[in-house]
């Protein structure tokens, strides 16, 4: 069995086509992810997570103006809240809540990510809470798996950007490959 943790993160509704902050592939990350919770549990492995981002109800210096220009998303209850295709993993499995981008801010993430061999990255937002958690676990020592696939950006362009910062990272302290190449080397049936 491996000892790979996988964090799920920020895969709420404010992400999804039509929404103001929506990524390029958040529904078929959330495919991809889910068929890696199901590998997972399949070969034993029941170290999963999920994170979400929630704004401060106390935010100090530039959360404030953040708060401020984006009002509109904060105060929606439906868009703060996790994709419906998660509700059975979310019976199953811890949500974090964090006012910051990075994952590993919560205390709980930044513990279990210590104790796994590697942690394995999907979720949203490419650009932005998904490269500030692999930049936090990497500076922890934790050895990372990207999922390219399994993230989505604003857009392609930013997409391919964060995976260009993260490949001069590559191999030493991250891994990039797919959804199937990892389902492949963890022995998916």
């Amino acid at each position: 069995m491996n000892n790979d943790l996988l964090l799920v993160i920020d895969m709420q509704n404010v992400y999804t086509r039509g929404r103001k902050w929506a990524c390029l592939d958040t529904e078929g990350v959330a495919e991809r992810t889910l068929s890696v919770i199901r590998t997972m549990e399949q070969t034993g492995n029941d170290q999963i997570m999920f994170t979400r981002f929630l704004a401060s109800e106390q935010p100090e210096g530039v959360w404030e103006n953040y708060n401020r220009e984006n009002r509109e998303v904060n105060d929606s209850v439906w868009d703060n809240e996790m994709l419906p295709e998660f509700a059975d993993a979310l019976h199953k499995y811890p949500l974090y809540t964090k006012s910051v981008y990075s994952s590993l801010a919560i205390p709980e993430v930044l513990e279990a990510a210590k104790k796994a061999d590697r942690v394995v990255i999907t979720g949203v937002v490419a650009e932005c809470c998904v490269l500030s958690t692999v930049f936090a676990l990497i500076d922890a020592g934790i050895y990372t798996i990207y999922l390219t696939d399994g993230v989505s950006g604003l857009d392609r362009e930013k997409e391919a950007s964060t995976e260009l910062v993260l490949s001069g990272l590559a191999p030493l302290h991250v891994s990039m490959m797919t959804v199937e190449e990892y389902l492949r080397e963890i022995g998916a049936k």
